[in-house]
């Protein structure tokens, strides 16, 4: 086993990691950006280490500085997490060339599989089905006539690609050359190669993944499937164990194609082929991704296992002592992303301090956080700042807990995705399981109702309470409005405040820095309200934040003209 492990990442991936490096007894090595001096992972790691400036590409991205500390530490291994470098086949190369172990597959693997169109190659080779298409487009007419022998819609796609960067819908021909263009251009921009490819574009199909672990040796199983076809601009929010109508048949038919797609190229270690699932249960592969994944909760939940162990294990050369057989699924997990985004503008990152953090805790629930209450969101990186991670006899529970979770969860200071998450929960067509890759578009495209009439009231009142405390003896008398709508005088009378003809009683429960606990319709209500800096509050209800406006309103005393 190793000595030492430098953590190549941030965030909590980079936490995670050192969990496990505390388990296996092994010392963790943090590096963290000059944005990062007070993060979460360098303060729970053995060491850390400064690898640059806030920019990713003057750190965390940089090849040269990161080997160069992993040496100056003495660390005998280098563990990339997800995203930054972990699917870099020049990193894992430099890596191995310097004498220090890699935990992944080899660069020849990231190489083959991080290259779409060589990938769909591979795989066709090895009798694992893929949808139709591939083809390496080098120009628009090439691109129509291969349009035409697929069929539209069809999917322009980044050679080099992931995330959903430098691919576009298209259609129709029309459409089709500006698609090209500025999916090439994308691509060049984001991965330094602009090769794209045309893919059939299924209709509303299911995005299913399987979870795999192979030896040195070439012993290769998999832990089954994970559900991730709940996404935003094709970036995954909810994921779950086991997919909705997965049968035994089917599970093992898309496990057995992951391990001949994982055998064909020589992979060692964890990986996830990702695979398209149409209405008919056919199966498609997509993608394989060369490292943990983000979502590798839900299958330790479900198949009691632990996966970045198994990881560093099988790095450090050891046999993976599990046969296929062994391998059981038991209950359900749902993992739920929390990002640092504003759903309402269609999920934009909204960076910035957090100045309270209340999180979930219980029987089936756990949090993997990169951050907690105090800290600041950086602008530089992946809004992503935790994973609530639910588990339960079976779906019912599991989604019974991920509701209650929700519910209690609260972070204060920035935007995020928690108000949208909790409608998610309460959507009839998520709540049965039957969801498809159109969920959000489908069934999370109307926008929100206007708040009623009691609940707003409360929020002005709330919002003119807060004001005057926040300056005791300044002004008692506000004019407070809500987005769109004009303003109200509000004036503070004690813990009551008098909106225009009538007098609204706040029963404050508490009161603290950005959360106020009081009693609506009998029973208690928590909302957050923090002060923006160019005047007005921020407050925040479970499926909203709303963005108040307040101003003092002083008397204006007229001089005397007695003499």
């Amino acid at each position: 086993m190793f000595k030492k492990i430098l953590i190549a990442n941030r965030g909590e991936i980079a936490v995670r990691i050192v969990e496990a490096c505390r388990r296996l007894e092994v010392r963790s090595v943090a590096v963290y950006s000059e944005a990062d001096e007070d993060a979460l992972h360098k303060r729970l790691a053995d060491e850390a280490i400064c690898c640059g400036p806030a920019r990713a590409t003057d750190s965390y991205l940089d090849v040269a500085r990161i080997v160069g500390l992993a040496k100056q530490v003495g660390a005998d291994a280098i563990h990339p997490g997800y995203g930054f470098l972990s699917e870099n086949a020049e990193f894992a190369r430099t890596v191995t060339e310097a004498g220090i172990v890699f935990i992944g597959p080899t660069p020849e693997v990231i190489g083959a599989m991080g290259l779409k169109i060589a990938a769909r190659e591979r795989m066709i080779e090895a009798g694992v089905p893929i949808v139709p298409g591939g083809e390496q487009i080098t120009d628009a007419e090439e691109a129509c006539r291969a349009a035409a022998e697929i069929g539209y819609p069809v999917l322009v796609k980044a050679s080099a690609g992931g995330g959903g960067r430098g691919m576009r819908r298209v259609d129709d021909e029309s459409q089709l050359a500006a698609a090209l263009e500025r999916a090439a251009s994308e691509a060049e921009a984001a991965f330094g190669d602009g090769t794209v490819y045309l893919e059939k574009c299924l209709i509303r199909p299911r995005h299913i993944e399987i979870q795999i672990m192979a030896d040195s040796t070439g012993h290769t199983i998999h832990f089954g499937e994970r559900e991730c076809s709940i996404q935003r601009r094709h970036q995954k929010l909810i994921e779950e164990a086991p997919a909705f109508g997965m049968t035994p048949e089917l599970r093992a038919s898309m496990g057995d194609a992951a391990v001949r797609a994982a055998r064909a190229v020589g992979y060692v270690g964890a990986g996830t082929c990702e695979f398209l699932v149409d209405a008919r249960g056919e199966f498609f592969f997509l993608e394989m991704n060369t490292r943990i994944q983000v979502e590798h909760p839900v299958t330790e939940a479900v198949a009691n296992v632990d996966l970045v162990d198994l990881q560093i294990r099988m790095a450090a050369g050891e046999a993976l002592s599990i046969a296929q057989e062994e391998v059981s699924i038991s209950g359900h997990a749902i993992e739920a992303r929390i990002y640092a985004e504003d759903p309402e503008k269609n999920f934009i990152p909204s960076p910035g301090p957090i100045v309270a953090w209340v999180a979930p805790s219980g029987p089936g629930i756990r949090l993997d956080s990169g951050f907690e209450g105090g800290q600041t969101v950086s602008s530089h990186y992946d809004p992503m700042i935790a994973k609530l991670i639910v588990s339960g006899r079976d779906r019912e529970e599991a989604l019974a807990r991920l509701t209650a979770a929700l519910e209690v969860f609260t972070i204060a200071g920035i935007r995020t995705g928690l108000p949208f998450l909790r409608r998610v929960c309460e959507n009839g067509v998520f709540r049965e399981g039957a969801y498809d890759t159109a969920f959000i578009e489908n069934e999370m495209a109307d926008g929100l109702g206007p708040l009623d009439g009691d609940l707003r009231d409360l929020v002005l009142a709330v919002v003119a309470h807060r004001a005057a405390a926040i300056d005791p003896g300044a002004a008692s008398r506000f004019e407070v409005a809500l987005p769109k709508a004009d303003a109200v005088l509000a004036e503070v009378l004690g813990d009551n405040v008098r909106l225009g003809e009538t007098e609204i009683p706040l029963d404050l429960l508490s009161d603290g820095n950005a959360i106020v606990t009081i009693t609506h319709r009998e029973a208690p209500f928590r909302i957050t309200v923090v002060a923006r800096k160019k005047g007005g509050f921020d407050v925040g209800l479970r499926d909203r934040v709303l963005r108040v406006k307040c101003s003092a309103v002083h008397e204006v005393r007229i001089p005397s003209n007695r003499g």
